[in-house]
């Protein structure tokens, strides 16, 4: 088989002998350079494609062909920085690959208008793979990996080189002699002394805070990365979840995610690991091996740092989410004066108290009962006169997904598994066409949005039209502005927030009807009757409320969710967090799941528990989107 070259092609293998990709029409390269012979892909990140391929002058040795992927048409600039970054990853592996624990670099060339690195292929799998086949480690285990990798991680620092992005996909274990390796200087730093703001890169929920905050890094940023792998090795869950959740602190209470007992010195070897603070950090490497081998209780000065949190500003700094699958890598351009924050600036406006009706509906899609209940609210102002209403979702647990007796149920809406939810705030009404001209005409985070995207025109009507893609950036916007998180929310936190306390397939009760939610009224669920079909959307607000204080939650347009896609709920997160996908495989496809139906769409598929989903890019006259603000710790 032949790989297509072109990274953007959807179906690049192609049979031997063609000139061209059936698909995209792109000449197609047999053998790069005369030489390399591409087999497969094996891996994806920000900045490259990484392929399986044999050295046809070394007797067809194994090796790893990585391309540069990375474009950027709307950002020159950032195109550049990422070039730079490929030739400086084939520099610093030519400079490091002399350690027995590092990938040689074995070419590094341009071809067809692409950059290219060979590099010497390490049998074994990474160690996010590995987390997911083996399950967790056991203390024996992490010790034995600190053991092995602290060596490499102090071999790149006595070079002068700050890896920046530590984290289990760029570490490999190779079984065959129990070794680990040190992968992907696609975004090194060479230390040079001095202290200045500079570009930062790092992937989310790994990097360190100094790193994310203003381009500062140091060996002991990469050890805070190393400690919160240890911890994804450790207890399971995805450290990015934790972070879009409740920012840094989860570091200084991480020990009530451990699922086995630790010993007193492991514990507080992560935990100094762990600090936000660069001065209540390891140093060094041989720190660590120093405390590794010798326990030490933590000083009086660590213990107290997990009560103290620095002060943050989230959004001091212009954010471009690199084309990444796990969308965690990340190029930041800070301004030039980052001010400091005060803790009253980043507090939620004040709380107001709304009352409304709720009425459930019986299996006929008769009104069984109306109940008037009370929710609190903040009012985000857009300007204008325009603002965005966020209801105070509270915390509690859920009974995800459907029972097998649901009726129209699917399989991917079990099996059914207690989520225990934290409160949050969450978009009263889907984002209107009004709020999204007025967040769309912001300053540009990552990529452009279209002022008027809408099929159905209306500023009180739901914005349409929208992927996911142009969701985050929205999000990404209104962080920026207000300097707190806004996000799309997690399936956990949308099935929660829609249900309202409720276990029966809608929060209306039993059944729909079209004289309480907009969806294709001439279809029928249950015993519910017939009713009229809109073939549109119609303003927010239309119908009454959930218990919680949301509108439109069955019907209308669909919504986007953070997480990645999974076709059933087998050992999805409990705690309510966004669930990625664990696997490259996964990730590459990167889809993403919708709720609640539509106009367009029959009732059972706007139940509480219904779930679909698309490509990031996709786009459509019924799906919009609504957002959520993570109550984040002090």
């Amino acid at each position: 088989m032949l790989h297509c070259p072109n990274p953007t092609c959807t179906h690049p293998q192609n049979l031997d002998g063609r000139a061209t990709c059936q698909n995209c029409g792109q000449p197609l390269i047999g053998i790069l350079r005369h030489r390399y012979h591409i087999i497969k892909p094996i891996g994806q990140g920000g900045f490259g494609i990484t392929y399986l391929a044999e050295d046809i002058e070394r007797f067809n040795e194994t090796c790893v062909v990585k391309q540069l992927i990375y474009q950027s048409p709307d950002s020159p600039g950032a195109q550049q920085k990422v070039q730079a970054l490929f030739t400086q990853e084939a520099q610093q592996l030519f400079q490091l690959g002399t350690h027995p624990q590092i990938p040689n670099l074995l070419a590094y060339f341009h071809e067809e208008g692409r950059q290219y690195l060979v590099q010497e292929f390490i049998e074994g799998h990474n160690l996010s793979q590995v987390l997911k086949r083996e399950g967790v480690f056991n203390e024996a285990k992490l010790r034995h990996f600190l053991a092995s990798i602290l060596p490499v991680l102090g071999y790149i620092h006595s070079q002068g080189v700050i890896h920046r992005d530590l984290k289990p996909h760029n570490i490999m274990h190779r079984p065959a002699d129990d070794r680990y390796f040190l992968i992907d200087f696609g975004v090194t730093k060479q230390v040079n002394g001095q202290e200045t703001v500079g570009t930062v890169l790092g992937s989310e929920g790994y990097a360190a805070f100094e790193q994310l905050r203003d381009g500062r890094a140091y060996p002991a940023s990469d050890l805070y990365s190393l400690g919160v792998t240890c911890f994804q090795f450790l207890t399971g869950h995805d450290p990015r979840s934790l972070q879009l959740q409740i920012g840094y602190s989860w570091t200084q209470t991480w020990q009530k995610h451990l699922c086995q007992p630790l010993s007193p010195q492991l514990v507080d070897i992560i935990h100094k690991l762990l600090q936000i603070n660069l001065e209540h950090r390891y140093a060094s490497v041989e720190d660590v091996l120093k405390d590794l081998k010798n326990p030490q209780p933590l000083s009086t000065e660590v213990q107290n740092a997990s009560h103290r949190q620095p002060t943050v500003d989230r959004q001091s700094y212009k954010l471009e989410l690199a084309q990444a699958t796990d969308r965690t890598a990340i190029i930041c351009e800070p301004r030039s004066a980052i001010p400091a924050v005060s803790a009253s600036q980043l507090e939620y406006p004040p709380l107001q108290a709304t009352q409304f009706e709720v009425a459930t509906l019986n299996v006929m899609g008769q009104i069984q009962s109306v109940q008037t209940q009370t929710a609190q609210y903040f009012i985000e102002a857009l300007g204008d006169d325009l603002s965005l209403s966020m209801i105070a979702i509270p915390a509690g647990s859920i009974l995800m997904g459907s029972p097998s007796t649901e009726t129209a149920r699917r399989n991917s809406e079990g099996p059914q598994h207690h989520v225990s939810v934290p409160n949050f705030y969450m978009g009263q009404f889907p984002i209107t066409q009004a709020q999204w001209q007025t967040v769309a005409a912001l300053p540009t985070i990552n990529q452009a949005l279209s002022l008027d995207p809408s099929q159905f025109k209306g500023p009180d009507h739901p914005v349409e039209n929208i992927s996911w893609l142009d969701a985050v950036e929205f999000c990404g916007r209104l962080t920026q502005k207000f300097k707190r998180l806004y996000r799309l929310p997690s399936e956990a936190e949308w099935e929660y927030a829609c249900r309202a306390n409720t276990t029966t397939p809608f929060h209306w009760g039993e059944t729909l009807t079209a004289d309480h939610a907009n969806f294709h009224g001439m279809k029928t669920y249950r015993l519910a009757p017939k009713g009229q079909y809109r073939n549109q959307t119609t303003p927010v607000g239309s119908f009454r409320p959930n218990a919680f204080g949301l509108y439109d939650m069955h019907g209308n347009v669909w919504e986007w969710c953070a997480d990645h896609w999974h076709p059933n709920y087998q050992d999805a997160p409990v705690d309510g967090s966004i669930w990625f996908a664990q696997d490259d495989d996964r990730a590459a496809q990167t889809t993403h799941p919708w709720r609640g139906g539509s106009w367009y769409d029959a009732p059972a598929s706007c139940r509480a528990a219904y779930r679909t989903f698309a490509d990031a890019d996709f786009k459509s006259s019924n799906l919009g989107f609504r957002v959520v603000s993570p109550v984040l710790s002090p």
